[in-house]
């Protein structure tokens, strides 16, 4: 009894010890990805290259995320991360510079960085000071996935100016409950790889920050 006491509380501190290195290398990655994709961000506006569409950008999004789930196992999957976050910042180049030409351009893109990164760091940390179970989510995300890129695919068949807002306020439901399953999914055990943690917490942030950025400049009639 005694023994089996024994060995199963070393089980407990090996998957304790565990988690804590994933989630520590998770957001130390996350961090240098998110400045390496603001500097390529800066490139992309210092050299006013164009936007690049929105077929490129899927096209390039889904190529280099396969990439990133195809490599995450070996020695190349750090070097798809940061290709892969380096090409959403210089995606984002052009569209911040559009935002900044506006009057109010600052005010809209400060704001809607603050606000993602208060997001964030609020979410995560009700995940973690909580350790609640989030893993019921992943029925809504499966779902909301299917139904946000079908808005998308529709946007670039017809119209749907008209339902922006709407596409956007659901990015932003969509984001917060991800970032909440991922960093459940981590401290439970769930996600033991932490270069695809990295990358979903990321895209996470990026739509999030998109996103109120297009609702702030809506509400502001920009």
């Amino acid at each position: 009894m005694v023994d089996r006491n024994a060995a199963t509380l070393r089980r407990a501190v090996t998957s304790g010890i565990e988690i804590n290195k994933v989630l520590r290398n998770t957001y130390l990655l996350l961090g240098m990805t998110l400045a390496f994709s603001a500097a390529m961000a800066g490139v992309s506006m210092a050299l006013s290259l164009p936007y690049m569409g929105p077929i490129v950008t899927l096209v390039g999004f889904f190529g280099l995320l396969f990439l990133v789930h195809k490599t995450a196992n070996s020695a190349w999957g750090l070097l798809s991360v940061f290709l892969f976050t380096g090409f959403l910042g210089l995606n984002l180049g052009p569209i911040l510079t559009l935002y900044l030409s506006l009057a109010n351009g600052p005010t809209l893109v400060t704001t809607a960085l603050g606000t993602t990164a208060l997001a964030f760091v609020g979410l995560s940390a009700y995940a973690l000071i909580t350790r609640k179970d989030f893993s019921f989510l992943s029925g809504f995300l499966v779902v909301g996935f299917f139904v946000l890129m079908g808005a998308v695919v529709l946007g670039l068949i017809f119209d749907l100016s008209a339902f922006s807002m709407a596409i956007s306020c659901g990015f932003v439901l969509f984001a917060s409950a991800a970032i909440l399953w991922q960093t459940s999914a981590i401290i439970h055990g769930g996600e033991t790889n932490y270069l695809l943690a990295t990358v979903t917490l990321y895209v996470q942030i990026y739509n999030l920050f998109l996103s109120l950025l297009h609702i702030f400049g809506g509400l502001g009639d920009d």
